[in-house]
C-alpha cells in the first residue's frame, strides 16, 4: 500500500511502459503541424504536450505526447506496445518531406503525485505528464533510472491510480474505434487556433455542437469484497445495459475502481450494477 500512498499523497517512480519515435529534419515541424492535433509549431524547446494522432475520419490511431528537443528535432511518445503504429501511422502520408521518422529503444521512468518535481538526468528527455489526480514528470531515454531519494511505486499501484485519475491508456480506453471527445482528451490534445491536420473535421464538427458524442467515459466505484470486473464487463443502470467496463483494479484499502464508457444520457452521479455487484458511477477528475 505504501507505493499507493506516495502516489495519492507525496510522490513515487514508477517505470512505465512507454515507446517513443523521433522526427527530425528540416520539414518535421510542418509535417507534424499537419498530422496532430497539437499547435506543434507553437511549442518551444523542452515543452511538450498531449497530442491525437487520428485517422482521417476522426478516430483515433494514437494518443501520445510530443516534446520538441529543437528547432527541427521532436518525440512523440506513447504506450507501451504502440511505437510501430505510431511510426507507421507518421510515415504513412509522409511523402517528399525531408524528415526522418525512427522508433526509439528508449525506457521511460514517472515521477507521479501531488509533491513530483522535474527530474534530472544528462541525455534524457524530461516531459511533464499534467493530469488531474497523478500528474507529474516523465523521464525517457535509452538508460534512464529511478530518481535518487524518491519512493518506488508498482505497476498494480500505478493502476489504481490512473484508473482514479480517469488516465486513458492505448488498448484499453483508447482504441481504433475511439472518437476522441467521448475520453475527454480533446481539451488537452488538440487546438482550436491552428490550422488543419489529418482528422481534424470531426474533432471541430464535435466541438461546435457542443461535445455531443454517443459515449463518455466515466469512473466507475465497487464497494469492499466486489469482484474486479474483466474488460467488456457490461454495466446495467436502472435494468438495461448502458456502458462497457474498459479497466479495473482492486483499491488498497479493499474496494474496486473501474473506467467505463456510459451512454451519454446516464447523469451521473448514477447508481449500477455489474458482475453481480451495486457500483457507483461518476464523472471523471477534472483538474
Amino acid at each position: 500500500m505504501s507505493g499507493y500512498r506516495d502516489l495519492a499523497e507525496r510522490a513515487a517512480c514508477v517505470v512505465l511502459a512507454r515507446d517513443a519515435v523521433r522526427v527530425a529534419g528540416p520539414e518535421a515541424a510542418t509535417y507534424l503541424q499537419g498530422q496532430l492535433s497539437q499547435d506543434v509549431e507553437a511549442l518551444a524547446p523542452g515543452a511538450s504536450a498531449w497530442t491525437l494522432v487520428l485517422q482521417p475520419q476522426g478516430r483515433i490511431d494514437v494518443w501520445g505526447r510530443i516534446t520538441r528537443l529543437g528547432e527541427d528535432e521532436f518525440v512523440v511518445d506513447t504506450d507501451g506496445g504502440f511505437g510501430d503504429a505510431l511510426a507507421a501511422r507518421l510515415a504513412r502520408f509522409k511523402l517528399r518531406v525531408k524528415a526522418d521518422i525512427e522508433p526509439l529503444d528508449w525506457r521511460c521512468v514517472a515521477v507521479r503525485g501531488p509533491a513530483a518535481e522535474p527530474p534530472s538526468e544528462a541525455g534524457a528527455v524530461v516531459a511533464r505528464a499534467e493530469w488531474p489526480l497523478i500528474g507529474g514528470w516523465d523521464l525517457l531515454g535509452p538508460d534512464v533510472a529511478p530518481v535518487d531519494g524518491v519512493p518506488p511505486a508498482g505497476a498494480e499501484d500505478y493502476e489504481v491510480r490512473r484508473i482514479e485519475a480517469g488516465f486513458p491508456r492505448m488498448g484499453a480506453e483508447l482504441t481504433d474505434r475511439t472518437i476522441p471527445e467521448e475520453a475527454g482528451i480533446v481539451a488537452v490534445s488538440a487546438s482550436f487556433t491552428k490550422g488543419c491536420y489529418t482528422g481534424q473535421e470531426l474533432v471541430a464538427r464535435i466541438d461546435s455542437r457542443g461535445g455531443h458524442v454517443p459515449h463518455r467515459l466515466r469512473r466507475v466505484t465497487f464497494g469492499a469484497g466486489a469482484p474486479v470486473p474483466t474488460a467488456g464487463a457490461e454495466l446495467e443502470v436502472d435494468g438495461r445495459a448502458r456502458g462497457t467496463v474498459t479497466s479495473a483494479a482492486r483499491h488498497p484499502d479493499g474496494h474496486v475502481v473501474a473506467l467505463a464508457y456510459l451512454a451519454r444520457d446516464v447523469t451521473v452521479p448514477a447508481s449500477a450494477r455489474c458482475a453481480g455487484a451495486d457500483a457507483t458511477v461518476e464523472a471523471l477528475p477534472s483538474a
